[in-house]
């Protein structure tokens, strides 16, 4: 061989240049900042989808309460007190136990009325994946 290939080998040999390294750098950084935005939003869908079975969970105890007592539930200690539900469910995306309550008129039966809660939704007031805020579901 001559002189001119035997220097370009053993330069290839001895390691890689600052440009590709800093090529490769630069798509393993493009790449981690793809995965990192898949994984907000897949954490903020995995949220919103217990706040919904939370939501249906403490719906159909008051429905199941009203129905059994003959009487709407006052709080939602009541329901957790009277093992309707385990305990009041942390909201997923506030962070506490905090929930904004409806009250009002149950009509139980024709001649019989009563008022307590009627419907649950979260405090915060964030907006969904969908658009809708997170306090009107």
């Amino acid at each position: 061989m001559t002189g001119k290939w035997q220097s370009a080998i053993r330069r290839k040999a001895d390691g890689f240049t600052l440009i590709e390294l800093m090529i490769v750098i630069m798509i393993i950084l493009i790449l981690i900042g793809i995965a990192a935005g898949r994984y907000d939003r897949a954490v903020l869908h995995a949220r919103e989808t217990a706040l919904r079975s939370d939501l249906q969970t403490m719906r159909t105890a008051i429905e199941t309460y009203t129905l059994d007592k003959q009487a709407a539930p006052q709080s939602l200690q009541q329901l957790a007190d009277e093992k309707y539900l385990r305990a009041i469910p942390v909201d997923p995306m506030t962070q506490s136990q905090e929930w904004q309550i409806e009250t009002g008129d149950v009509m139980l039966s024709a001649t019989q009325n009563g008022t307590g809660i009627t419907d649950v939704h979260s405090t915060s007031t964030a907006v969904a994946l969908d658009g809708t805020a997170y306090n009107s579901w």
